[in-house]
């Protein structure tokens, strides 16, 4: 069995097949990662989404900000953006069954030693207590949907362990799923989407603080384009390489730890 995970794929899914298909991923045997947003801004949102639904077992991801964002339209709790993809899920058939199933996928995940997380883990946070907190958020999107979903969005406040309710979910939500800068304590900087060399004045990326409680930890993670070429350190693992702006997908395989890449120029989206 194989094991791979992919980066942003944001509706992109020609890119996608294209990939799989270099590396002979079957489902029968395989096994892929998403790290989140899994649809929007591409072209193709609404097949994306059937396609992974497809797989079963042979898939899993944990969600992105984007994917939030279409649970929270979908609910009726927040409108849609000028830029969303979204329309042809919303209208579908199918959108219940679809919708249903991506409010189940976690926050974090985990294959072998693998953390699969959308954005990242705050410098401060262990592992254990990355764990705890993505639980806390999942029950919450499976019991209470409406709720949580209606209290997903604002930069405030930033993570205390004494929060309560929907502040805290908002403030773990903004760790896992858009956290880029931060300082050794956790603050976050949720406006800056420059790469890793223009961090805010006291704010380092999340990866590069001397004391993050995870070092030694592999993790693989998205929602950064910028980092496309970095080198964020051993162990890190940044998939999102701008598929949706016309650059490339990437895929981990997880037991060799190398990278295999399409264009989405070749693929002919973007």
């Amino acid at each position: 069995m194989a094991r791979y995970a992919v980066g942003d794929i944001q509706g992109c899914l020609d890119p996608l097949r294209r990939l799989l298909d270099r590396v002979r991923f079957d489902p029968a045997r395989d096994q892929l990662l998403g790290v989140g947003d899994l649809v929007n801004r591409g072209p193709d949102s609404l097949a994306t989404l059937r396609w992974l639904y497809g797989l079963g077992p042979a898939f899993d991801s944990v969600l992105g900000n984007h994917d939030l964002h279409l649970l929270a339209v979908a609910a009726g709790v927040r409108s849609a953006n000028r830029k969303d993809t979204l329309d042809a899920i919303l209208g579908a058939p199918d959108r219940d069954e679809l919708l249903d199933w991506l409010r189940r996928r976690p926050l974090l995940l985990e294959a072998g030693n693998m953390v699969v997380v959308h954005a990242g883990i705050p410098p401060q946070w262990s592992l254990e207590e990355a764990r705890s907190h993505a639980a806390e958020v999942e029950c919450a999107l499976r019991t209470t949907p409406i709720e949580l979903l209606s209290e997903i969005y604002g930069n405030e406040p930033q993570w205390t362990p004494g929060l309560q309710g929907p502040p805290r979910w908002r403030a773990i939500i903004n760790a896992l799923t858009r956290m880029r800068f931060c300082t050794p304590e956790g603050e976050l900087d949720l406006v800056t989407k420059a790469g890793p060399d223009q961090a805010p004045p006291g704010m380092l990326p999340w990866y590069a603080h001397p004391g993050r409680r995870t070092r030694g930890v592999p993790i693989a993670f998205g929602h950064w384009a910028a980092l496309d070429g970095a080198d964020c350190g051993p162990g890190l693992y940044p998939l999102d390489t701008g598929c949706v702006w016309g650059e490339r997908l990437r895929l981990l395989d997880l037991e060799s730890l190398g990278y295999q890449h399409c264009s989405c120029a070749e693929a002919g989206d973007g």
